[in-house]
């Protein structure tokens, strides 16, 4: 089982960049896309279903932020959101169900842009990690993908010198730091150059 997560800042963007070629390329049975910006209508599947793709999504209803699942098999449930207005009309969670395991692909919000939603962000971050520890009680084999939006360490984040105002490490308390569900975010760090 291949799953790929990948932020694509637009759908129709990336699409006329070339994801098309790298899926093909890629094969994964799982592509889980977030910061889709787009609702299914604006969109041509015909790249994804000539792959043999399935998709479900959930739009953000001002056309921003967004996730969308493309996989090969038909999962047996699809739920788009969490049930927390919030975030459910910013497109950022989708679950999907295949038999015994769950995934959910996440778009966390980014604090990025003021006092107001780091709050936003603070808030989610609690209300998530509550609704994915009831989430894997019933689903214990639950998988979590997506844009974290979070600097857990300063080799979380580019340039942490020059963004230290911008960025916050989330601080004890989140739960980040006392969960299996986040121990194993993957940190890909480049090689050094040759030379």
């Amino acid at each position: 089982m291949k799953i790929i997560s990948y932020n694509v800042n637009g759908i129709r963007s990336a699409l006329s960049k070339g994801l098309e070629a790298w899926l093909e390329a890629e094969q994964p049975d799982v592509l889980c896309l977030q910061e889709t910006k787009a609702n299914p209508e604006q969109v041509d599947f015909g790249p994804f279903e000539r792959l043999g793709y399935r998709h479900y999504w959930h739009s953000a209803e001002k056309g921003y932020s967004g996730v969308a699942t493309f996989c090969r098999m038909e999962p047996t449930r699809v739920d788009a959101g969490c049930g927390i207005e919030a975030y459910d009309k910013e497109g950022r969670i989708l679950r999907t169900d295949f038999g015994d395991w769950t995934l959910l692909n996440c778009y966390f919000p980014s604090g990025t842009s003021g006092e107001e939603r780091q709050a936003f962000k603070m808030e989610f971050l609690d209300q998530f990690f509550a609704y994915a520890h009831e989430l894997r009680r019933e689903r214990p084999k639950l998988i979590i993908v997506g844009d974290y939006n979070i600097a857990h360490q300063e080799i979380d984040i580019h340039d942490p010198v020059g963004n230290k105002k911008i960025h916050r490490l989330p601080s004890r308390g989140t739960g980040l730091d006392d969960d299996l569900v986040f121990q194993r975010v993957y940190r890909c760090v480049p090689p050094p150059a040759p030379g």
